[in-house]
């Protein structure tokens, strides 16, 4: 039987979080580790998928001279700027849920729980079509199964790779609308998300960073038997290893 631990803790950088997140998926293939991680991001900073084709999308230069920090995660999707949210990474074996489609549901059914727990009037999309790489912000459209408002607003984005014998998502769940910097930073014409956050949907005393973790932690200890620690030891020395890949801008901007 699989057994979850929960990892709360304060912000880092781009590079080492997303080293971190790979650590543990390394590591939920090696040693069936299953974690759910909630962290945050100093200094704020501008992530492109995977895959996605930032070269030829996003203005380079503007955001140099605007001094804004930028890293390529481990996993797909599309660009999301990260400051005014709480992150998630969920990273286990394969057979914790199942399916990509099945672990999608799962994952963000336990997250809209814990919104809802706050007060956040949040749904699961219905199912439709990923608008692809090169359809603009990641917040600009939702996919099927993501967590959006009852009127279709997208409040959570996420992406996952499969690796071996094991899975990474994670991906922003907003505090504060400002995803429409990515617009802003797009090279040709880009969909510029709505306006939306979960400062809109709770009171503000309540749509904290610290009550937003909280509350997911909570929803995953209910739905997963998972339990708060300490990140291990092993995964942070091994995030530091990645940590310098995930730094160069040749990862970064490789296309």
């Amino acid at each position: 039987m699989l057994r979850w631990r929960i990892v709360v803790h304060g912000a880092r950088d781009g590079a080492w979080n997303m080293a971190c997140d790979e650590a543990l998926r390394e590591a939920a293939d090696a040693e069936q580790l299953c974690t759910l991680r909630l962290y945050a991001w100093s200094p704020p900073a501008l992530s492109f998928g995977r895959n996605e084709p930032a070269l030829r999308r996003y203005d380079r230069a503007a955001i140099a001279a605007r001094g804004l920090a930028t890293v390529r995660r481990p996993t797909g999707g599309r660009a999301v700027w990260h400051d005014r949210e709480v992150t998630y990474s969920v990273a286990a074996p394969l057979a914790a849920f199942g399916s990509l489609r099945q672990t999608y549901s799962e994952i963000h059914a336990t997250i809209a729980e814990g919104l809802r727990s706050l007060g956040a009037a949040v749904v699961l999309a219905p199912d439709r079509p990923s608008g692809g790489v090169g359809a603009g912000p990641c917040f600009a459209s939702a996919a099927g199964g993501e967590v959006v408002t009852e009127s279709g607003l997208k409040v959570v984005g996420s992406a996952q790779v499969r690796v071996g014998n094991a899975f990474l998502q994670h991906g922003s769940i907003l505090l504060e609308s400002d995803q429409q910097l990515v617009a802003s930073l797009t090279l040709g014409p880009a969909a510029v998300p709505a306006a939306t956050g979960l400062a809109t949907l709770i009171e503000a005393a309540r749509a904290t960073w610290q009550s937003v973790a909280d509350a997911v932690a909570a929803a995953a200890a209910r739905r997963w038997g998972a339990v708060r620690s300490e990140l291990p030891d092993q995964v942070a020395r091994r995030a530091d290893e990645l940590a310098r890949t995930f730094a160069d801008p040749a990862w970064t901007w490789r296309r």
